[in-house]
């Protein structure tokens, strides 16, 4: 998946600065929102070249941010221009007119040339993937070369654009000029049917060497690191560029490079976020001579982000960022520091260790020993090497040194940049996100030359991103079916999902600045198929590939791709009300939601009254086949609890990663399904609510979900709030710990219930009675005291006792460590001790000390502080990092 658009801007979109903006103070108020810091040495970088393109326009236009723009008609850059300029069909409310309400289309392979003088230069593309003219968006394949270097192949902005829910793209890269004239060839992809390459904007900016000078580490697992360089004729692509522990800065912030800044938040690992904070009022940031003002504006040097003020804690997690990349690349990571409060004026105050990628990068990093002083910027850069093809996960990862002995345990980071290395082949080009070119078909009502698709579609503010041509046709091949009144009652259905805004207003998971919103988002997410490939796929539906059977229908094992991808396919009951319903929901919610521990959708079939969904293959089932009635081999302690963090993960996705709170209703067991790598994934979303605006706190609905799972306050008041969620996974967790089901009605009347028997155990100190006896003498105390209150307070009788999702989280993260500490050591006890570490929740947030022991507690993990202190922390030490890479972004995070 090509990600170079991940860098963009995230908090300074259209939608958001015009609810503040008008044009008379938009400048003023844009630059008066950051962090007043006094600089010394800052002056601005001026280019001696700054081109700014407005393609497919003629005449001068101002950008929103109060930039001027030239169209491209009958510019120098263009003398031979013979393609053609269109409006785009439908802008989104969220993107600015200049660049992207026009694009010129090319046909054919055509050049721009920019005379330019010799040195380094930023080429940014700007691109609005949209019908324009006869133009479908999803038609337009193409290729992007400068001079020697592919910049992208095969590209599709509408495929990238709909998989992370972007409304536009903008594409940084830093070649070398050396003939005097800049080339940008876009060529139209030979193997798309109907395929055009387009583009809405360039930029062109004349900057200093930003990497001549940089003698990078290269992280290669060794513990001799090699010291490398850029060559100047080597080709970049941004990818990331972060401003951590700040806002977002817009290309008017920067430091006259007109580079976008991205709030760091969103890539951060797991729930441990440290803490964020600015320069102290006296700190003046200096640029020393080895730093120029342009490597990074102040505004990124006065920001921070460390562990926090807790040293015990910060010994025992990392301080982690996830930066999901194209594998096959070299990858140059730009570190940025700057300590910016007292009383951190010395050497040996604050020392860190750096891990890229769970190798060691630099061990006892100072800052103060390498700037010199408060307030001086410096900057480290490293090269990661990434092996294989298709996407993985670039580490980021500080850790306390202990062998220093330093004053303060924490770690402190104000910058991030990744910047991709062109390959052996001159190349920065990556893979289209999903792409299968082979066997991609679109739906039948939204290919090229469609009178519905050229058509006006209804704004529909929160709509969904994929499926909804699916529900469509999908309902009129029902109203088909000879069950009139099943018709009737599913046709009026599919016209109130047309017409209204409807409860799926997922906003942008993450990257607000650069999403679309949902009015403008077509359903191409999702891969097609045809009725025949589902019977292919699943041999006719044979029974013998049954994996389950559920309340919407039927779910079978099945192989596509000429039987090189094993996929799960769900088969929906047309003719069930209920059925139709959640199979809407699902498409709905999947197509949209993007997340490591969510079950991701591949596609989808809607033909001859069927309904059909097509999931990734969770080939070890679900997590109740693995803890009861099962001939399978029982789980560690440490992986089910890797397991519990995982779905917790998933849905702590789902209450806070889009604009509205999404609320499961059936978190259960089975609906937690393991893949290969017993990763979990949360499944099944056909009750899944929505709580539709930000004030309220809960959806009145009627109960719906699976008994021995229902929280009792929702049974009660019929009020739906995603602490329902968190009632259901306490029942999980004391499934994973019992090793039985929620409900069994062969047990005496007090045991029927999991939920009610488990609190009453525990009431009365019996707990241990009742633990999976597999995992008798194998579960730390700690452990297992953490794991039981937090599996208790999910149980409260009311939502308000209970904890959220990220609390949950923590404390599972830290009943992982505590495990991992002792395994470690090699000294588990049996029994259950009496130390007890206070469960992180609601009644302590205010607290600094995220994570409290009571007075009775004398060690962690069986080890004492002081023994921490002489044990050479891993890259991945503690909690949140659980030696499971796969976390997303997206989108996720």
């Amino acid at each position: 998946m090509d990600l170079g658009f991940l860098f963009l801007h995230q908090s300074w979109s259209l939608m958001q600065l015009r609810s503040l903006l008008c044009v008379s103070f938009a400048f003023s108020l844009l630059v008066t929102t950051f962090v007043v810091v006094a600089v010394d040495n800052n002056t601005n970088y001026v280019p001696s070249g700054d081109i700014l393109l407005n393609c497919g326009a003629s005449g001068q236009a101002s950008s929103f941010d109060g930039r001027s723009w030239t169209g491209d008609t009958g510019t120098r850059y263009a003398p031979s221009l013979d393609a053609g300029g269109f409006d785009a069909l439908r802008l989104d409310p969220s993107v600015s007119t200049v660049p992207y309400s026009t694009a010129r289309v090319f046909t054919s392979p055509f050049t721009y040339r920019f005379p330019l003088s010799a040195g380094r230069t930023f080429i940014r593309l700007h691109f609005y993937p949209s019908d324009y003219s006869n133009h479908a968006a999803s038609d337009a394949f193409f290729s992007v070369t400068s001079g020697p270097y592919t910049l992208l192949q095969n590209f599709s902005a509408y495929l990238t654009a709909d998989a992370l829910n972007f409304a536009y793209l903008i594409r940084e890269y830093s070649v070398n000029v050396s003939t005097g004239d800049l080339n940008l060839t876009f060529t139209p992809s030979t193997t798309h049917p109907n395929s055009y390459a387009f583009v809405n904007g360039i930029e062109i900016v004349s900057i200093p060497d930003l990497f001549g000078s940089a003698t990078p580490l290269l992280v290669d697992g060794d513990d001799d690191h090699i010291v490398s360089t850029i060559d100047p004729d080597q080709a970049l692509e941004t990818v990331y560029r972060l401003n951590v522990g700040g806002q977002a800065i817009p290309p008017i912030g920067d430091s006259g490079l007109f580079r976008s800044w991205d709030d760091d938040s969103p890539y951060i690992y797991g729930a441990a976020f440290g803490v964020s904070y600015s320069n102290d009022s006296n700190v003046t940031i200096t640029y020393p001579t080895s730093v120029p003002s342009y490597i990074a504006p102040p505004d990124v040097y006065s920001t921070a982000r460390s562990m926090g003020p807790n040293a015990q804690v910060n010994l025992n997690y990392n301080l982690t960022w996830i930066l999901p990349v194209d594998a096959g690349f070299y990858y140059l990571v730009r570190l940025h520091f700057c300590e910016i409060q007292y009383p951190m004026v010395k050497i040996n105050q604050r020392v860190f260790d750096i891990y890229l990628n769970n190798q060691t990068a630099t061990e006892e990093a100072d800052v103060i020993g390498w700037s010199g002083g408060i307030g001086i910027p410096v900057y480290k850069d490293y090269v990661v090497m990434t092996m294989g093809r298709g996407q993985m996960d670039l580490w980021v990862a500080l850790h306390p040194d202990t062998r220093s002995k330093p004053e303060y345990y924490d770690a402190i980071l104000n910058g991030l940049e990744v910047f991709k290395v062109q390959n052996s082949n001159n190349s920065l080009a990556g893979l289209n996100p999903g792409a299968r070119p082979q066997l991609y078909v679109e739906p039948r009502d939204r290919r090229k030359g469609s009178a519905k698709h050229k058509s006006e579609v209804p704004v529909i503010v929160g709509g969904v991103i994929g499926g909804f041509a699916v529900l469509l046709t999908g309902f009129c091949l029902i109203g088909m079916c000879k069950c009139q009144k099943k018709k009737k009652m599913m046709m009026e259905e599919g016209k109130g999902a047309v017409a209204s805004n409807g409860p799926y207003d997922l906003s942008p998971l993450s990257l607000d600045g650069n999403t679309r919103s949902a009015a403008s988002a077509e359903s191409n997410l999702c891969r097609y198929f045809s009725i025949a490939e589902i019977k292919a796929a699943t041999n006719d539906f044979d029974e013998s590939l049954l994996l389950g059977v559920g309340g919407s229908g039927k779910v079978y094992r099945g192989e596509i791709d000429g039987g090189i991808t094993e996929v799960a396919i769900k088969r929906a009951n047309p003719m069930s009300e209920q059925g139709v319903h959640q199979f809407q929901t699902e498409i709905e919610m999947l197509s949209k939601l993007r997340h490591n521990h969510l079950v991701s959708l591949i596609g989808f079939c809607e033909e001859n009254c069927e309904m059909i969904l097509v999931y990734d293959y969770m080939a070890q089932g679900t997590l109740r086949d693995h803890l009861c009635q099962t001939q399978k081999p029982p789980l560690p302690w440490k992986q089910r609890l890797e397991i519990c963090i995982g779905a917790a993960r998933g849905l702590h996705h789902l209450h806070t990663g889009a604009k509205h709170t999404i609320i499961h209703r059936d978190v259960k067991a089975t609906n937690i399904l393991l893949d290969d790598k017993r990763v979990a994934k949360v499944s099944d979303f056909g009750l899944a609510k929505i709580v539709p605006t930000a004030v309220e706190s809960h959806v009145s609905t009627a109960v719906k979900g699976t008994f021995g799972y229902f929280d009792p306050e929702y049974f009660r008041t019929m009020q739906l709030t995603e602490k329902s969620d968190v009632y259901s996974f306490g029942v999980v967790l004391f499934e994973v710990l019992c090793a039985r089901p929620a409900l069994n009605p062969m047990l005496s009347d007090e045991k029927v219930s999991l939920s009610e028997w488990a609190l009453h155990c525990q009431e009365n100190g019996m707990l241990d009675m009742i633990v999976d006896p597999y995992l008798k003498d194998k579960i730390a105390p700690q452990s297992f005291k953490k794991f039981v209150e937090t599996a208790v307070k999910c149980l409260a009788e009311t939502g308000r006792e209970r904890p959220s999702m990220v609390d949950v989280l923590r404390n599972l993260a830290l009943a992982l460590q505590l495990q991992e500490r002792v395994e470690e050591s090699d000294s588990i006890d049996g029994g259950i001790s009496d130390e007890i570490v206070l469960f992180v929740g609601p009644e302590n947030k205010d607290s600094d000390d995220r994570l409290i022991q009571s007075s009775t507690t004398t060690s962690i993990g069986g080890q004492s502080p002081a023994s921490l202190e002489s044990d050479r922390p891993t890259p991945s030490a503690a909690f949140p990092n659980v030696h499971d890479a796969n976390t997303a972004i997206i989108v996720d995070i």
